[in-house]
């Protein structure tokens, strides 16, 4: 190949039609490109499956872990996974049910709740700067349409 026919090294490669038109790809690169923000702007060691546990365990302390895994839209193995690594990081406390030993209550330390605060301190910023583009209309259209879209497919998984 002489040196006017070789691809140069330098430029990037094309994404194909198919996948920039394919809304799952989309998705996957705010959630990559979220993900990279997040461990910059609000914590390199809590996820964001841990903060969004932490903030609801804040918001229903004393609720189950089966409960609590549907409020954060995990399932129920990968909730008793982030919920032992919580526990483990002393975040979280899981205490057996009096009536039922094998569901497991949920509370946050006092080391949790410290963590929980700061921690959405730099989510509530993050999340200005991500929309700061856009008016408050515009933001409320956005997030409808996200949470919409999120229910659907939600929906699309329970299909047989």
């Amino acid at each position: 190949m002489s040196d006017e026919t070789a691809p140069a090294e330098s430029s990037l490669p094309i994404t194909p039609a198919a996948l920039t038109a394919a809304p799952g790809y989309q998705v996957r690169r705010l959630y990559q490109a979220y993900l990279a923000v997040w461990v910059r702007a609000v914590d390199p060691t809590l996820t964001g499956p841990q903060f969004a546990v932490l903030t609801a365990v804040d918001a229903a302390p004393g609720r189950d872990q089966r409960s609590m895994a549907s409020a954060v839209a995990l399932d129920t193995s990968t909730m008793a996974d982030v919920a032992r690594r919580l526990e483990n990081r002393g975040l979280l406390t899981r205490r057996t049910a009096a009536e039922d030993a094998r569901r497991k209550l949920l509370f946050l330390t006092e080391e949790g709740e410290r963590t929980l605060r700061a921690a959405n301190e730099r989510a509530r910023a993050l999340d200005e700067r991500l929309m700061e583009q856009y008016g408050p209309e515009r933001r409320a259209e956005l997030m409808h349409l996200l949470t919409s879209l999120a229910d659907h497919w939600e929906g699309l998984t329970e299909e047989p």
